[in-house]
């Protein structure tokens, strides 16, 4: 008889039941690796926000008054399409600020997941928030 070498039909099934199980495994860990890399698009722009909004602050001072001023065109200085991405549009941020009288005010920076495109928009969190402490928090 002939010495035949190469790979019987099982062990070619048991390798494939293999791959199978670390891809079911792999596949949401990356999935969660590809959001948070997305959020770090809107992380990013959110803090470029606030920088701007500290600046204001420091211009304007105490006596000023903010009421009103959420528009981040035309209060902030960004000009349309600054904060434009590829998962997020100015549209996604919003600012607010709240007065509290003989301090300085406070804000908070608000990022929404919506996109031009629902393939891009990222799946978890939903919505990201930013205060002027700069702490991130995370809205399921």
């Amino acid at each position: 008889m002939m010495n035949r070498k190469g790979f019987t039909l099982i062990e070619l099934m048991v390798v494939i039941f293999i791959v199978g199980i670390l891809a079911a495994v792999a596949i949401p860990i990356m999935r969660g690796r590809i959001d948070a890399a997305k959020w770090s698009e809107g992380k990013s722009a959110m803090g470029s926000i606030r920088t701007a909004a500290r600046s204001l602050i420091a211009e304007k001072g105490n006596s000023y008054t903010y009421a009103g001023h959420n528009n981040l065109t035309t209060d902030l200085g960004f000009a349309a399409g600054d904060l434009d991405g590829k998962y997020f549009t100015t549209a996604c941020y919003a600012i607010a600020f709240t007065d509290v009288a003989g301090s300085s005010p406070t804000y908070v920076i608000t990022c929404t997941a919506a996109s031009s495109t629902s393939t891009d928009k990222p799946a978890s969190p939903t919505k990201v928030t930013l205060d002027q402490t700069g702490l991130f928090t995370e809205t399921p």
